[in-house]
This record gives C-alpha cells, structure tokens and sequence, in this order.
C-alpha cells in the first residue's frame, strides 16, 4: 500500500484533524471525510506511533504518516448504457445527460444512472474517489432536465472541481420555457421580495432555499436560514400577442437543489411543464394558436436544459468550455412557437 508522509507545520491547530487537513499535500487530494475515515482505521502514525483520537494535540514538526488504502471496488454495478461523452481524459468526463436519466443511484433508481453508465464506461481508468472506485459526482442535473454534466475519475479532479463549484467559478448557463416574459418595467417583480434587475434587463433573483415545511421532495423559497441562492435570467426571446411564454437564459451563481425552478416560480414565471412548482396556467384567448397551447398544456417535463459549463481544468488549469444543443422535445416546441410567426 503507499504511503504519504509529510510534517506539521507551524502553529499548528488545537486538534490532529483540524491539523491534518491544514497540511496534508493538496496533491494528495484528501478530504476532510477520508482523512476522518483513515484516522478511525488506524492509518495514521504521528512520531511513529498510530493514533485514532481526532482531539489529540499535535506539535510543530510532528512527522506523519498515512498508510492509503488501494481504492476498493464500488457495489454500484456498471451498466452498459450508451453515454453522450462531449469530453474524457484521465482526470475527468463530461457527457450530455439525457431526460429521464438519474444521475446517481439511490432507493427508488438502483439502477440504469449516470454512474452505473460511466462506471461500465470507464472501467480500469476510475483511480479512486474517497477511497473507492468511482466517478466523482461534483454537481447534478435533475431526471428531467438534460445537458452538460461534468465528473470526475480521481480524486485530485474531484477535489479541484469541487472547489470551482463551491467557490462559484465554474459558469453554468441554462435554457428554459417559462410561462410569460420578466421585465424590469413589471411593477409586481419590483414589488417582489428577493427580485432585482440589472442592466441588459437581467433578472437576478436573490433568496435563501430550504426543504419545503411540508413537502419533502420540495425545496422552497424563504429569506431566513436556507442556504443562499443566486439566479440571473435573462430574456432571449419573447412568443404569443400579447407575450405569453419566453425563452429564457438562466446563470447559476449558485448551485442548489432545483433552484432555477423555484426560483423562476418565485417570480411568477414557472417552467412550462414543471408540475412540482410551475403549475399549469390558463393562457390568455387567441394570444396563442390552439395547437400551440395544446403542446405547452402537454409538454410532460420541466423545458430546462444545462446548455453550457465552463470550468478551469483541474489538472492543467486550462479553461474548458463546453455546450450541448437542446434536446429534441425543446426543439420541437421552440419551433412550434415560431412556426406560426409568433
């Protein structure tokens, strides 16, 4: 098994762990979890001896050493399911996730994710995230929106994207179908708590979200506790006389669960589709064809669509840039809106 030794630095923190993840090698790229982990196996060995008290006092100049366990193999299952792969070297991948493909298993989706997919993919290349053999899951896209997804196959990539993700680096823009058209001149959004603009008529959206009181499975605007949520959306075109339903683009500057869909039904402009918060709405008489407003009653999913990821590789520190075109269900309905000269 390798091993990976290094010393501790000056003014050390009060506790070993707190110590440790200040001065393992950022090469290494051990987490604070796995760190935890290795210490409760026994590991780990300060002056020589093995230690498993996270509290235990450590001084400068201490000489450690960690005993990194090869990466065991994942009980996740590998699937052959054919991927849409935009990008792959040794450190990372990037595909174009399809609708209706979960990302990673759990309970009710034990199997044919994302992870089952790359797993079969990438074989004998996954080097090992947290001690396992794996892809490393840095952000996720719902069953039902589709587009760029980037993961990584060791764990220094999975450590350097994660940080971009959390430091709000990376650049996401979205596509979505939203029930009528945001503008800055709407007295309700201006009244509306958490809505702003900026120039180029830039909707930026403002709020802390948290799981609905209720509903679980929900996630829900408010403006105590919550994690901190950023949108901006920004009007790419505009259908229906009078404007009904816009196309919108949408930049996360954070990353929550669902945000872009609680957020644009936050300001009153819920995704066409979304049955969990976009709600199905009566759209006003002839602002619309009939067949027109029959495929948006109809459209049996969220109309959000990852559009574009840019992000520094973690490796190389080159900035990558990548975009996958709407999948056909939104083509379809963006040509049928157009079509009738709307």
């Amino acid at each position: 098994m390798p091993e990976l030794r290094f010393t501790i630095g000056a003014n050390p923190p009060a506790r070993l762990d707190k110590a440790l993840a200040r001065d393992v090698p950022e090469e290494a790229a051990l987490s604070r979890t796995r760190l935890a982990r290795l210490l409760e196996a026994g590991a780990i060995t300060l002056d020589g001896k093995v230690e498993v008290n996270p509290k235990a006092k450590v001084s400068e100049g201490a000489e450690v050493a960690i005993t990194l366990e090869e990466a065991a193999e994942s009980h996740i299952l590998p699937e052959d399911i054919a991927l849409d792969i935009l990008f792959e070297d040794d450190a990372l991948i990037v595909v174009n996730k399809p609708v209706g493909m979960v990302v990673h298993p759990a309970p009710g989706t034990p199997s044919g994710t994302l992870v089952n997919a790359l797993l079969h993919h990438c074989g004998d290349t996954l080097s090992g995230v947290g001690g396992m053999k794996r892809p490393g899951i840095v952000h996720r896209i719902d069953k039902d929106t589709s587009g760029v997804l980037v993961v990584a196959k060791s764990d220094a990539a999975h450590h350097g994207l994660a940080a971009q993700f959390e430091k709000h680096s990376a650049e996401r823009a979205y596509r979505a179908i939203v029930y009528g058209v945001p503008d800055a001149a709407d007295p309700r959004l201006r009244g509306l708590r958490g809505i702003s603009f900026e120039p180029g008529n830039v909707m930026k959206i403002t709020t802390q979200l948290a799981r609905h009181r209720t509903d679980r499975q929900k996630q829900a605007v408010c403006f105590e506790g919550g994690r901190h949520a950023v949108t901006r959306a920004r009007l790419l075109e505009s259908f229906g006389t009078p404007p009904v339903v816009a196309l919108m683009e949408c930049r996360l500057e954070t990353g929550r669960t669902h945000q872009i869909r609680v957020h644009m039904a936050h300001a009153g402009h819920g995704l066409i589709g979304d049955a969990t918060y976009g709600g199905k709405r009566k759209l006003p008489q002839k602002a619309l064809p009939e067949p027109v407003v029959s495929a948006l009653a109809g459209f049996p999913r969220q109309a959000l669509h990852a559009a574009k990821l840019g992000f520094a590789h973690p490796v190389t520190g080159d900035w990558l840039d990548f975009e996958a075109p709407l999948p056909e269900d939104m083509q379809a309905l963006l040509a049928q809106l157009r079509g009738n000269g709307l």
